[in-house]
């Protein structure tokens, strides 16, 4: 199947349909012979999403939940256990690196931590250049003035002051504005957005937010934001999906899982959120314990060690997404009676 431009209109722009990503568990040759098995760390389990063109679709849960693998699953940049991704019509796991590696252009990535991401050794213009040159060589007399333009469209105005700069001379949230626009140069369809705003200042926060929702706009993009903080995905995503280890506890708008949350782990993540009225204060009761091992998952339920409604059968029995009202999907055995 050839990588190309070709546009995909039956709406639902990226399909992914039952993904599992299994990483084997590093051991020492005595282990392994003693053992008699490999263990896998099960960081994607079975997931299905569907992610419509134009649309911001948030991934949610804590630390080890497997939002990020996802994101990479999604882009290619992971290979698949089992399962298929297919981006605007193409299966990913059909093509050749030479026609991943040109579809590339069409899907990039918003990095959490840009002094990781960015080359220190690389002045600004150059690092978000490189996107050009790799995946626009015939239009290298362009190069500069495409930067310089969209310098000025992420907010590093006048652009040419930041054109020589280098990351370590310039702010937090300046820098993760030239992350924004590196994404950005190639044009492409759809953005991975994996925790955009965690390292920047709460100060700067909003405004980051406020640039991605223009930029979707102006550049008619398709997000995949992961986050573990609910508070900005409200304010960016239309629908998002709540995992917890490896698999989705909750899928609908961003509106309908704020305000009815059915699975009682949404409603955990949801009474974390700071609230700015302490009289408004919520008082659901948080899991208790910690996030389990996700190479031993727990049988039936995996959120049910921690869940403060579990019944003898969450333990036994695991729960299917089940469609509970329209357009909103939960996987837990009692989830009507959050209603």
């Amino acid at each position: 199947m050839k990588a190309d431009n070709k546009r995909n209109n039956n709406g639902i722009f990226l399909k992914l349909e039952n993904i599992k990503k299994y990483f084997p568990v590093q051991k020492s040759l005595i282990d392994q012979i003693f053992a008699g098995k490999i263990d896998y760390v099960r960081a994607v389990d079975d997931v299905t999403i569907h992610i419509k063109r134009g649309e911001a679709f948030g991934l949610a849960g804590e630390s080890g939940s497997g939002k990020t693998t996802i994101g990479r699953l999604a882009i290619g940049l992971e290979t698949l256990t089992e399962g298929t991704v297919i981006f605007d019509g193409i299966d990913l796991g059909k093509l050749t690196a030479e026609e991943l590696r040109k579809l590339r252009r069409r899907m990039q990535v918003i990095f959490q931590d840009p002094m990781a991401s960015l080359n220190p050794r690389m002045s600004l213009g150059d690092a978000v250049m490189q996107g050009l040159k790799i995946h626009y060589p015939e239009k290298s007399a362009e190069h500069r003035d495409m930067v310089l333009t969209l310098f000025e469209k992420v907010g590093l105005t006048p652009p040419l002051f930041y054109y020589n700069k280098y990351p370590h001379q310039i702010s937090g949230g300046q820098r993760q504005r030239i992350v924004i626009a590196r994404a950005l140069i190639t044009r492409p369809d759809l953005v991975l957005a994996d925790e955009p705003v965690a390292m920047a200042d709460v100060s700067v926060r909003a405004l980051l937010l406020d640039l991605m929702v223009q930029l979707k706009k102006e550049f008619d993009l398709t997000y995949l934001y992961i986050t573990h903080d609910l508070a900005t995905a409200k304010y960016i995503c239309d629908r998002i999906g709540i995992l917890y280890l490896g698999k989705l506890a909750e899928i609908g708008t961003v509106q309908e899982v704020y305000q009815h949350p059915m699975h009682p782990y949404t409603k955990a993540l949801l009474a974390a959120v700071p609230v700015q009225d302490p009289k408004k204060r919520r008082t659901e009761p948080m899991p208790k314990g910690e996030i389990p091992n996700s190479i031993n998952p727990p049988s039936g339920c995996r959120f049910h060690p921690r869940c403060p409604i579990a019944k003898k059968d969450c333990a036994k029995k695991e729960p299917i997404l089940r469609e509970i009202l329209p357009g909103h999907i939960v996987a837990c055995h009692y989830a009507e009676t959050n209603l």
